[in-house]
Parts: C-alpha cells; structure tokens; sequence
C-alpha cells in the first residue's frame, strides 16, 4: 500500500520520514474513532448552535451527521491512499450551501460550525498523534492539510448556495413577473363565467414573493441610460421588471412622505416617469399615464435626463397628448389669424393668451408679457376686431386658452 504526503508544499514533506506501518496504524487508528467522534462534533455544534434545524435522510439519520461523517472518513483516508490532497465529498456539502439558502440565512453561521467542526476533530487526531507517536513536524503538515480541507469544504457549500440563490432569484423573477403582468392589466374588472374574484388572485400573487398589497400604488416607466446599466437599487418594496425594453416599476404606498424623495435617489442616472398614485386595481391607468409621458420626454416636450412625476406635469399631459384633437380645435380657433404673419400672428396670440389668463387690463397683461401697455392696447384692439362680440363667449375663451396653452407647451409661443 502506498503512503501519501498530506500536503506537498515542498520539495520533502515530513510525513517521508515516518515509517508507512505507523502511518497506516494512525490511519486505521483515526478512521475507527470517525463513527464517535462524528456524533461528538454534532452534539457540540448542537449546543453552540441550538436553534439549527436538524435535518434527516430518508433512513432517518440526520444529514449534518452524515456529512460530518464522511468528512472525517475522507481526510482520514487520504493518509494511505496516494492522494497529496483529501477528497472533498461534493453532494452533501453543496446541499448544506443550499439549505442556507432556503432557510433564509446567509453562509457566516455555516463556516463558523465548519470551523468549530474542524477544530474538535484535529483536537482528537493531535490526541492520537501523540499516541502513536506521529512527529509534530508531520502533525502541523497534517494540520496545514486539514485548513485546506476546510477551504475544499466552504467552496462546495459556496458552490450549492449559489446554486440554490440564483434558482430561488429565478423563481421569484418569475412569481413577480406574473404579479405585475395581473397588477398592469385591467383584472380589476369582474371576469365572467365564475373566474375567482381577481383581488383574491392578486392576494395569492402577491403572497407568493412575500409582497404586503398595498391601497395605492404608482407605476414607473424608466428610459435606459445604456443597454448595460446596472437596475436602479430600488429596494424589495418596489417591483421592479427589468425585462421591458423600458423597464417598469410599481410604487407602493406613493404619498407616503418621503417615498418619491428615496426613489429619486435610488433612480439616478436613470431618466422616466412616474404615474399619478391610484388604487392597487387601477395600476394600469397609471403605467399609461406614465407611458405617456415618457413618450412626450422623448420628443423634447417634457424635460428628460430625470425622473418626472406625472402629478407635476399635468397640463401637458392632458393638452399635448391628443393631439388630433387640439390641433383641429386650433384651426378652427385661431381661424381669424389666418391672414396675419407668422410673427405678427404669434404676438396676437402670446397677448390673447396673456389676456385670458389675467383676466385683467392691459398694464397687467404688459407686465407679464415685458412690453409697454399701449401696445398691449394696440394688440386687445386687434384682437377683438378679429373674433368680434364672439371673444366674450366664455366657451370660446376656454377653447382659446386650451389651444394657445398647448402651443406654448410645443414652444410655439412664450
């Protein structure tokens, strides 16, 4: 039977100068106090940590147990199999990386017991060292192969937990993506022929990812500053669905202060809208309020580079938006301009427009326009020669101040 080196670091490793029979002795020596000294390392992780759930195989036996178990059997082994390095048993240790995983807590606690593993079970080798009368140069190589062992064994914990992260991080990608596809149509509406109430399904969804229903909500829509940046750090709270091509969000509890305040944090260097706040079943009516400015950022008629809340932009969104609209009512409107310049036309219009929303004389409607009051004068009296007795129709001036509003919304007019 060939001896082994523990640990090949050098050139001559101090296990060389020990008989094999001595070697073999302690091997077999070691391997035969596995069974104890497994259960003894249990019973002390146990104490240190009491509130480790203990799991068991299907035989009954717990699973710690075994994994510790084949641990030992593994190191011990190595001394006499060849091998410069001991095997590290995959499957077990991956599955307690995984268990971590889904027992919510991070890998810290389940180094610290490997350690404290560790720690006993090279207590009991030094003791049977002594006894054999292994050489300390050959025990401290042993011991340097046993850290080693340990790093063999937090790598495959590491490599389970990953494992186990990303298929829980799929699984709640795809669990969200299933909440905001409900929360973003119009499920508020009674489905026919029996369906379950759609507020007990969004309930269901939302339980499902750990999300508390909220009263109200507003949706997000982000532009993409690049095609590789990094998802704003919006917190749990927020759904957030990064798969768009314009990525969306669903706000909870909007009007609570200081919420806008963190998301404009948490966006930066991200540009978008956010919807007016509205209950939980009306989200959609948000995200297309939200849509809808973003479309008008993209035209250069909102402000871009930032997030936008649609609350502080509600005149262009109402004006801007059905365009067909206003732009029939405005020829028909301004109809009486047609045979004015375009400069002369656009001074009419900036002075009606001052007028109508003054309500005052020509001094005011100057002030506001930086011009001197008698051409403010010269200007009502064309105005009012133009649309006759018609301008102190109260519709038509509504009408009128929607049309030069949106103009000067478009940056058609001061």
């Amino acid at each position: 039977m060939s001896v082994a080196t523990p640990v090949s670091t050098s050139a001559r490793s101090a296990w060389q100068d020990v008989p094999p029979l001595r070697i073999r002795r302690f091997a077999e020596r070691a391997l035969a106090e596995v069974p104890v000294l497994a259960e003894d390392i249990l019973r002390a992780i146990r104490r240190e940590y009491p509130g480790l759930p203990l799991v068991v195989d299907e035989s009954g036996e717990p699973m710690a147990l075994i994994g510790i178990r084949r641990a030992l059997e593994h190191f011990v082994e190595h001394l006499s199999t060849g091998m410069d390095r001991p095997h590290v048993p995959p499957q077990v240790f991956q599955e307690f990386g995984r268990g971590e995983v889904q027992q919510g807590r991070s890998l810290d606690s389940l180094q610290a017991i490997y350690r404290l593993g560790i720690r006993l079970a090279w207590r009991r080798l030094a003791e049977i060292g002594t006894q054999m009368e292994i050489p300390p140069p050959a025990m401290y190589e042993l011991a340097e192969s046993g850290f080693q062992y340990l790093d063999g064994l937090v790598a495959e914990s590491v490599r389970g937990y990953a494992e186990a992260a990303a298929r829980q991080a799929g699984e709640r990608l795809r669990l969200q993506r299933r909440l905001l596809d409900l929360l973003l149509s119009d499920h508020h509406r009674a489905t026919a022929g029996g369906a379950a109430d759609p507020s007990d399904l969004l309930a269901d969804r939302a339980a499902r990812i750990g999300w508390p229903v909220p009263r109200t909500v507003a949706v997000g829509v982000l532009v993409r500053p690049a095609r590789s940046a990094v998802p704003p750090a919006v917190g749990d709270e927020v759904l957030l669905d990064m798969d768009c091509e314009q990525p969306r969000m669903v706000v909870p509890e909007p009007e609570v202060p200081g919420r806008f305040d963190l998301l404009r944090r948490a966006t930066a260097g991200w540009a978008g809208a956010v919807g007016p706040p509205v209950p939980v079943t009306h989200a959609a009516k948000s995200l297309r309020w939200a849509q809808a400015a973003v479309a008008l950022m993209e035209r250069g008629l909102l402000p871009g580079g930032q997030l936008l809340y649609c609350t502080e932009h509600t005149e262009a969104l109402v004006l801007l938006p059905p365009e067909e609209l206003i732009d029939g009512l405005t020829r028909r409107r301004l109809a009486p301009l047609a045979e004015c310049g375009p400069t002369h036309s656009r001074r009419l219009s900036e002075t009606l427009l001052a007028w109508l929303e003054t309500r005052g004389g020509a001094p005011e409607v100057a002030g506001r326009l930086g011009v001197h009051p008698q051409t403010v004068r010269y200007r009502l009296r064309q105005i009012r020669e133009l649309w006759g007795d018609d301008i102190d129709d109260p519709d038509l001036r509504f009408e009128l101040e929607l049309v030069l509003r949106a103009m000067r919304l478009r940056g058609e007019l001061r």
